[in-house]
């Protein structure tokens, strides 16, 4: 099962499935509407995240990119994400 996790345009959570909660710690109902980089991204990596992430909301897809996500214990966790568009229909 893989760590499946959504922003929505302001790149809060809005996405946050059982294996991600696993991994970090955090219940969905927790993460839910918690901004993502600022609150699970280790401050080295922000800027860079930020990047990828805005890429992605404007139709660019990364893959293969290495994200370092803090837990509730302040441990670090090394995802290997894909980034990419989900449009509403």
């Amino acid at each position: 099962n893989a760590p499946i996790f959504g922003i929505d345009v302001e790149g809060k959570i809005n996405e946050w499935n059982d294996k991600t909660a696993e991994i970090t710690g955090y219940s969905k109902e927790e993460a839910l509407n918690m901004p993502i980089v600022e609150t699970f991204i280790v401050e080295a990596s922000r800027e860079s995240v930020k990047g990828v992430l805005n890429k992605a909301l404007h139709g660019t897809e990364t893959s293969n990119y290495e994200i370092q996500f803090k837990t509730k214990t302040n441990e670090i966790r090394y995802l290997l994400v894909n980034a990419t568009t989900r449009r509403d229909v």
